[in-house]
């Protein structure tokens, strides 16, 4: 397997090569050459637990990994820190299955591949023989940054820099970082929205100058964000596993396609959703669920993608993004793989704000379907869910399980249909509990918390219990201009 570049089609790259250098020389992401084709069915890989369907699906993205390195990640990422041996259960909520994928270390979904990222990054490096010290770089939403930090945290020969919206996260995701311990992470807020750090972090990627300084002292950058493809190839495993925990339990039969239903803000989830329909995944629709920041909604309406708009910070901030780098990925697809193409297209958005895809390009896209819901339906939809079934979604489940409703409504598509929880409610606690009509206003985190924990009986988690007393270790603010200055700082260049 070779990796090309979505803005160079001169480049052909190792899958540990593409996982250590993250972005492309020119600014484009690593994709594969070919999309591999499973050796097993669907029906053995019912008799499969999680770690065994990871390999299977894994292993044709990752071949120049050893059977016993690639298994030994996967191995040591999917072990205890999972509070619930299936790793990704399923639960039937209504009419739908809820795809829990928070039941990690930092209990949001990135848990699911940033905890064998730093396996894989390290392997990688071994097998190229890296000296260089692994500088990751990463902005986050709310999530990615402390799933990066927890997995990278005391990992020998790396160290890990973090920057995310000082305004723009929930206060236990905030939380959550700033106590993050170990001597090689670092959390910086910056002041403007996600879109401003994530521009950052790939200006900072692309300043050819750093990089050679970087190198004289022993370092190079690499990314836990998914624009990192070895971020991206872990996301595809929890579909299939998902399928074939239907398949197994006789709910759809072999062959049937299903819906997946993606909270999405950056677009790697639900695009590593369609790359598991590439790889042969019976796939029917792939619902994209958007809040107010309904970008990509409006993308798969118009074929018009259109940056230049109000940015609304929202109760579900992970979805709060204006420049979903991922879809990147699926605009090389589309344009044919032309990285000619995909460079214009991204040069555009970078210098207007807005690209168009041909009516041609937009016909390939016939897999997937937009919707949104507003602040209030997310509130609404907390609140009618818990008060009918008695389960709690986060803010962002929320808004994927209206979506789903809405598309139900309009389509009368009654395909079994799989809802990605991107999140655990104890995260947003703050949010879910005004949603669900209980009194916030002055209250603090941990007194909501407790009383989500009294309303709803679901275990308060390990990783929110940890947060009681611990101490504030990361106090950094910038301005997004002050970014590159502060990474020189950290490592001394």
């Amino acid at each position: 397997m070779k990796y090309t570049s979505t803005r160079d089609n001169s480049v052909h790259i190792s899958a540990s090569e593409a996982i250590l250098q993250g972005l492309a020389n020119e600014g484009g992401l690593f994709v594969p050459e070919t999309i591999p084709v499973l050796d097993v069915t669907l029906a053995q890989m019912t008799q499969m637990d999680y770690r065994e369907v990871a390999y299977e699906v894994m292993k044709g993205f990752l071949d120049d990994f050893t059977e016993e390195e690639l298994k030994g990640c996967i191995n040591a990422a999917y072990d205890e820190k999972f509070d619930t041996p299936e790793i990704a259960p399923l639960t039937k909520v209504d009419d739908a299955y809820i795809l829990e994928l928070w039941h990690g270390k930092t209990i949001a979904f990135k848990d699911m591949a940033l905890s064998i990222l730093p396996h894989l990054l390290t392997t990688s490096a071994k097998n190229n023989n890296v000296k260089d010290e692994i500088v990751i770089l990463t902005a986050t939403s709310g999530d990615t940054g402390k799933a990066a930090l927890a997995g990278f945290a005391d990992v020998p020969g790396t160290s890990i820099i973090v920057f995310y919206p000082k305004d723009g996260v929930s206060s236990i995701q905030e939380r959550q970082m700033l106590t993050q311990e170990g001597d090689n992470t670092h959390v910086i807020g910056i002041r403007g929205n996600f879109d401003d750090a994530q521009t950052g972090v790939k200006n900072i990627f692309n300043d050819k100058e750093l990089k050679q300084r970087m190198l004289e002292k022993g370092f190079r950058f690499s990314s836990a964000n998914s624009i990192n493809i070895g971020r991206l190839v872990p996301q595809i495993v929890y579909y299939f596993y998902a399928y074939t925990r239907l398949l197994k339990d006789g709910i759809i039969t072999d062959g049937e396609k299903i819906n997946f239903d993606v909270p999405t803000g950056n677009f790697g989830n639900i695009l590593a959703a369609y790359y598991a329909k590439q790889m042969g995944l019976p796939v029917n629709r792939l619902i994209c669920a958007s809040n107010e920041n309904k970008v990509l909604f409006d993308f798969f309406e118009t074929g018009r993608y259109d940056r230049n708009r109000e940015f609304i910070l929202t109760s579900s901030p992970s979805m709060d993004i204006l420049i979903s780098s991922n879809l990147e990925r699926l605009i090389y697809e589309v344009t044919g793989k032309s990285a000619e193409k995909t460079l214009d297209l991204m040069t555009k958005l970078k210098e207007g704000g807005v690209y168009e895809i041909t009516p041609e390009e937009k016909e390939k896209l016939s897999a997937f379907c937009g919707g949104f819901a507003t602040q209030e339906e997310d509130k609404d939809t907390i609140k009618r869910v818990f008060d009918e079934t008695g389960y709690v979604l986060d803010t962002h489940t929320g808004v994927a399980y209206r979506v789903y409703e809405k598309y139900r409504e309009s389509t009368g598509d009654e395909t079994v249909t799989v809802i990605d929880s991107t999140a655990s409610p104890y995260k947003f606690a703050r949010s879910v509990m005004e949603a669900i009509g209980e009194k916030t206003e002055g209250v603090d985190d941990f007194e909501l918390i407790d009383g989500l924990n009294k309303v709803s009986g679901m275990t308060v988690p390990k990783a929110v219990e940890e947060l009681r007393g611990a101490a504030v270790r990361h106090n950094t603010v910038c301005g997004a201009d002050e970014m590159k200055r502060q990474v020189e700082v950290i490592l001394g260049i």
